[in-house]
């Protein structure tokens, strides 16, 4: 992912995949020091797409995990397949 400041990977694992598939949410690891706005910017400059809603929280092995929903018209799965998820 050329050109990316905020997001240092996707997050795997059960509970994203199910969110990624029944919510149309996928799941980042993004920097300490990013929010909710660039995380949002930074995944619809790379990704084309539009971004609902991004929920910020941080996990208890210390990394801050964002969680996108897209907007309709816009499919998570596509992302994750173009990142190698699936």
């Amino acid at each position: 992912m050329e050109g990316v400041k905020y997001i240092i990977s996707v997050k795997g694992g059960e509970k994203a995949m199910k969110l990624l598939q029944t919510e149309n949410k996928i799941s980042f690891i993004v920097r300490p020091d990013s929010n909710k706005t660039v995380v949002a910017k930074e995944v619809e400059r790379l990704f084309s797409v539009k971004v609902e809603k991004v929920n910020v929280l941080n996990d208890p092995h210390g990394n801050k995990i964002a969680i996108v929903k897209l907007s309709k018209g816009y499919n998570s799965m596509d992302i994750a397949t173009k990142l190698g998820m699936l």
